[in-house]
């Protein structure tokens, strides 16, 4: 094989093995905090049907996972009700709607019509990227509204959330698709997505050492072809716009509520500043609770992590109010 050729088969090998590193690290994480119960119930609700009711499995599209679950509160009588979205985590490669079914009947509980959303997974034999998962979400939006409106519900106005992945996704929708919403868009509240691409930051991953792992890892997750030398000059970002929530704040981005731990090894800590600068240079209203001993489970600042739901439940009162 002639050096030149060698070259080019060590990109694409170090390109594939940090895709995997990145991949196999989201998979086996978990955020703790939607699986543990630190405040003793306090955000878990005994569900039954005099609660409300679940629709599971409404189709949208034509993927095979282009399916959602509506929660509905049993009071129907109202003119109107606000919409919550939640949207699951896993890496954008694993994942479900109903692994956030304590999180949406709790949302539910409150008065609201709440929606866990599924999109096609990354896998070994699709292009599925970030940018497309974005894209079915924003596909389904609509079809919730009509599903709702249906069984009676109508909606004048949302919010999205997520965590991971899911928070990555929530914040795409929320920043860049919220013009187009069939329902006006009031609010984001999320933990521990991605929220930008800078590779220096994803150290990680060591991308900041490495142009052909970053050209291959943001590739996969934009969709675009992102070359080391792309990298190298920092020409890459039009490319990667269409998944970076940063790029798309303006003075016009609805109020964001935000979570991160500065110990995260899985979505890397340095993304979240340029999130926060943004908001800050549009004077976007916001919240940021920073867990500085945590990692991707918020899981070692209880405190803080209880700061947050009590933010979540302050912004719904406020930017998202239950009609009486």
């Amino acid at each position: 094989m002639k050096k030149k050729e060698k070259r080019g088969t060590h990109k694409v090998l170090w390109g594939f093995i940090y895709v995997i590193t990145f991949i196999a690290a989201f998979i086996t994480s978990v955020v703790v905090k939607l699986t543990s119960d630190p405040f003793h119930g306090a955000y878990q609700v005994k569900w039954n049907d005099a609660m409300g009711t679940i629709y599971t499995d409404v189709p949208y599209g034509e993927g095979e996972k282009n399916k959602f679950d509506l929660y509905v509160p049993a009071d129907n009588s109202k003119e109107s009700y606000g919409l919550i979205v939640y949207i699951h985590a896993g890496g954008f490669t694993s994942g479900d709607k109903s692994d956030d079914a304590e999180m949406l009947k709790w949302l539910c509980s409150k008065g609201y019509v709440a929606a866990g959303i599924n999109y096609t997974l990354r896998t070994e034999d699709n292009n599925a990227s970030v940018y497309s998962q974005s894209l079915e979400i924003k596909e389904a939006m609509p079809y919730v509204a009509a599903e709702a409106e249906k069984l009676g519900y109508k909606l004048d106005k949302m919010a999205v959330s997520g965590g991971s992945a899911g928070g990555t996704l929530a914040l795409l929708y929320a920043y860049r698709d919220a013009y187009t919403s069939p329902i006006p868009v009031k609010m984001v509240f999320e933990c521990v997505g991605p929220a930008s691409f800078y590779h220096e930051d994803w150290t990680n991953y060591g991308l900041d050492k490495s142009p052909e792992a970053a050209a291959g890892l943001f590739s996969v997750m934009s969709g675009n072809t992102i070359t080391s030398e792309m990298i190298a000059e920092r020409s890459y970002y039009d490319e990667v716009k269409n998944i970076s929530a940063d790029m798309w704040v303006n003075e016009k981005t609805v109020p964001t509520l935000i979570a991160y731990g500065t110990k995260d090894k899985v979505c890397p800590f340095g993304t979240v500043k340029h999130l926060v600068e943004a908001l800050e240079k549009n004077n976007v209203p916001y919240d940021y609770i920073e867990c500085p001993h945590s990692g991707h489970g918020l899981q070692n600042d209880n405190k803080l992590y209880g700061l947050y739901m009590e933010k979540v439940n302050e912004y719904l009162n406020r930017y998202l109010p239950v009609s009486s």
